[in-house]
C-alpha cells in the first residue's frame, strides 16, 4: 500500500507552513496600516504603524532565511527505485530470488536506515531507464550509473558514490592482447551504457574497423565472447571482475590505461576511461535530491559506506 510522507530536511515543516502563513498575512498588515495613517493622520499611529512595518520585515527577512535552510519534499512510499537488473554485483537476485548487491544495500542505508522511508526496486532496461524516469514510473534511478554530461541534461544526478572504470575482458588463450589487436574484430557492450560510448570511440580510433554487438544484458554480452562471437567485452570494471573469478577462461585486457594518466591509483589491467557513479534524480526533485545528498554523507561519515563496501569489492 502506497502512503504519502511529508518530510521536511533543515528548519522543518512548522517554519515553511509558518512562512507560507505569514507572508500571506503581510500584505493585508501592509494594508491595513496604510489606511490607518492616512485616516487618523496622527503621529502616534504612525509611528506604530512603522514600527510594525519595520518589525514585519525584519520577521520576513528571518523567516526568507529559514526557507532556504528547510526542504520540504512529498514522498509516495515506498520510494521506487528504477535499476537495471541484474549488474552484479550492484545489483542482481540469489537463487531464491532475493535482491542483494551493493546498490542495494547503498539503498538500504541511505532511504531506511537514514532517512526511516519505505523503498523497492523496479527492474527496468537500462538504455530506456532515464526516459522511464522522466515519464514518473520511478522516482530515482540507482543503477550502477556514471555522471556524463550527455546524461545530466536529462537528470540530475547525486554527489558520487562510486568510482568506476570501463575495461576489456577477452578470453585468456585468445588472440588478444593489446588494444590495438581489436582493430577488425568484434566487441559485446550493453547497451546504453558508457562502456558501449568507449566502444565507439575506440571505433573512432580504428575508422570504423571495428563491430559492437550492443545486448539487452551484460551477461548477453560475455556469453557472446564465451561463445566466440565477440573477441572482448568492454564494461565496467568491477562487473567484469565479477566474470574475470568466476571463470578461469576470461581475463582482463593488461595495460595501464586512462586511470594511470590521472595519476589514480590505477589498477593493473587497461582502464578506457575514470567515472563516477551518482543516483539519478528528475529535475524538478531538487529538495529530494538534497536529502538524499545528506543521508548519503551520513553513511558515509558513520563508515556504513565502507562496510558495504568491504562486503562487495575487498
Amino acid at each position: 500500500m502506497n502512503r504519502r510522507t511529508f518530510v521536511t530536511s533543515g528548519a522543518g515543516v512548522g517554519a515553511g507552513l509558518l512562512l507560507a502563513g505569514c507572508t500571506g498575512q503581510s500584505g493585508d498588515d501592509e494594508g491595513e496600516s496604510t489606511e490607518t495613517t492616512e485616516e487618523s493622520g496622527s503621529d502616534e499611529t504612525t509611528e506604530e504603524t512603522t514600527t510594525e512595518a519595520s518589525e514585519e520585515t525584519t520577521a520576513e527577512a528571518s523567516e526568507e532565511t529559514t526557507a532556504e535552510d528547510s526542504a520540504d519534499y512529498e514522498v509516495e512510499e515506498p520510494v521506487v527505485i528504477g535499476s537495471d537488473i541484474p549488474y552484479n554485483p550492484f545489483e542482481y537476485r540469489t537463487e531464491d530470488g532475493t535482491l542483494v548487491g551493493f546498490d542495494v544495500d547503498v539503498a538500504e542505508a541511505v532511504f531506511a536506515e537514514e532517512m526511516g522511508l519505505e523503498y523497492e526496486f523496479e527492474q527496468t532496461g537500462f538504455d530506456t531507464i532515464i526516459p522511464s524516469l522522466n515519464n514518473g514510473n520511478f522516482r530515482l534511478i540507482m543503477s550502477a550509473m556514471t555522471i556524463n554530461d550527455e546524461r545530466a541534461q536529462q537528470v540530475d544526478f547525486s554527489e558520487p558514490y562510486f568510482t568506476a572504470y570501463q575495461t576489456v575482458a577477452v578470453l585468456e588463450n585468445g588472440d588478444i592482447e593489446s588494444l590495438d589487436d581489436l582493430q577488425g574484430q568484434t566487441v559485446a557492450v550493453q547497451k546504453g551504457t558508457t562502456g558501449e560510448a568507449a566502444t565507439e570511440e575506440l571505433q573512432s580510433e580504428f575508422d570504423g574497423d571495428l563491430s559492437i554487438d550492443s545486448y539487452d544484458q551484460i551477461s548477453g554480452a560475455f556469453n557472446a565472447l564465451l561463445n566466440g562471437q565477440a573477441a572482448a567485452v568492454i564494461n565496467d570494471n568491477t562487473v567484469n571482475a565479477q566474470y574475470v573469478s568466476e571463470r578461469d577462461s576470461v581475463v582482463f585486457l593488461e595495460g595501464e590505461g586512462e586511470a594511470a594518466d590521472q595519476g589514480d591509483d590505477a589498477p593493473d589491467y587497461l582502464t578506457l576511461t575514470v567515472e563516477e557513479y551518482g543516483i539519478a534524480f528528475r529535475q524538478d526533485d531538487d529538495a529530494f535530491r538534497q536529502a538524499v545528498d545528506e543521508a548519503l554523507a551520513a553513511v558515509r561519515e558513520s563508515g556504513r559506506y565502507d562496510e558495504i563496501y568491504a562486503e562487495y569489492f575487498e
